[in-house]
C-alpha cells in the first residue's frame, strides 16, 4: 500500500524514530511502511493520521484495494 508518510516526515523534519515513538511502534515498522513492505493496521493508520492531523485517506492510498 502506498503512503505519504516519508514525504510528510521530510516536510515536517521528523525522523523515523520520532514518528515511531509517537505512534508506539519501532523505527523498522515505519521503514517498512514507507517502503510498502508492510500494511498498517487500522489502529496504526489512525494513530499516524492523528499525529499528522490528517485523515487516513490523505496518507494511505487505498486504490490497490479497490481493484481487488
Amino acid at each position: 500500500m502506498k503512503t505519504k508518510i516519508a514525504a510528510l516526515r521530510k516536510e515536517r523534519r521528523i525522523s523515523q524514530e520520532e514518528l515511531a515513538r509517537a505512534v508506539g511502534v519501532t523505527r523498522q515498522t515505519i521503514t517498512s511502511l514507507e517502503r510498502e513492505k508492510y500494511t498498517a493496521s487500522l489502529v496504526l493508520a489512525y494513530k499516524i493520521a492523528r499525529y499528522f492531523d490528517m485523515r487516513i485517506e490523505e496518507i494511505f492510498d487505498f486504490s490497490d484495494i479497490d481493484s481487488e
